[in-house]
């Protein structure tokens, strides 16, 4: 989809968001166990859930704790990845049950509609917590309503073969081997289960959020990268326009040259777009 970035969207096609580096310090408390979840917590203010995308750890959002002061930061890292114990992740269904679990979590800490970002899968799951009614606002990091639209295909189209190619990757040798090989190359995702990386390709690939955004109520944007050639970009920009039509004040917002991981290559820019969204909540 990117000149430069197609490397980092290499599984099923490219849907693979690599992440960064676990983050470390000293964490604040968090009444709040789960076997699907970890949650930090950095800084105070008013509440914001950083959630990264598949196989990323929250170090993603490293420059966004220095750049974007004045917030409660509470980073989401899902189980299975960078580097964490699957624990309830380790078979079935992922990214609804852990739409859920985070939700719970929102419950359980008290918060009240805070803003929710996330990046790539982290997108799909703000979208999701969106629709329950747990959010204030959200912000989507480069990522379609379906997942499946980020490699051109269809959730109907595309489901069948996630299927397929999840059996493939995490039930043979030669499968797991491949898979292990993408991992060790995406930076961050370091350690992270290729069942679980399974698992989220097939939900992502048979979930379209488009039909649904009609009856998301908060304040939706979404920003998302674009290489350097102009009629490419041109492209992107109206595919991202139309999938997200249905929300009909949605505000898009492109920024690049970048690959997938925007916040990493262009971090003035995001962090500049960041903040502005967060000045509303």
């Amino acid at each position: 989809m990117m000149d430069q970035g197609m490397d980092r969207r290499a599984l099923i096609g490219g849907v693979l968001a690599a992440g960064g580096l676990l983050w470390s310090g000293t964490a604040e408390a968090v009444p709040f166990s789960s076997r699907r979840i970890a949650v930090t917590v950095r800084g105070s203010g008013r509440d914001v859930l950083l959630i990264p995308g598949l196989a990323s750890g929250p170090g993603i959002w490293n420059g966004v704790l220095g750049a974007v002061p004045g917030y409660r930061f509470h980073l989401v890292q899902v189980r299975g990845f960078a580097g964490l114990a699957p624990e309830a992740n380790a078979s079935g269904p992922l990214v609804q049950p852990l739409a859920d679990e985070i939700a719970r979590y929102i419950t359980m800490s008290g918060l009240k509609r805070p803003a929710i970002v996330g990046h790539s899968m982290g997108g799909t799951l703000a979208m999701m917590l969106g629709l329950k009614g747990v959010a204030g606002r959200v912000m989507v990091v480069d990522m379609l309503p379906a997942g499946a639209a980020m490699v051109g295909g269809t959730a109907s189209g595309l489901g069948f073969l996630a299927d397929q190619l999840g059996g493939y990757l995490t039930g043979t040798v030669a499968g797991r081997r491949y898979l292990a090989q993408i991992v060790g190359q995406a930076p961050g995702a370091k350690g992270s289960d290729p069942d679980v990386i399974a698992s989220a390709l097939r939900d992502l690939a048979n979930i379209d959020l488009g039909p649904q955004l009609a009856r998301l109520s908060v304040p939706l944007e979404v920003v998302y990268a674009v290489g350097a050639d102009r009629e490419q970009a041109a492209i992107i920009a109206s595919r991202f326009r139309a999938a997200y039509a249905p929300k009909k004040d949605a505000l898009l917002r492109a920024i690049g040259p970048s690959g997938h991981m925007v916040m990493a290559d262009q971090p003035v820019r995001f962090h500049a777009a960041l903040g502005t969204f967060l000045k509303d909540i």
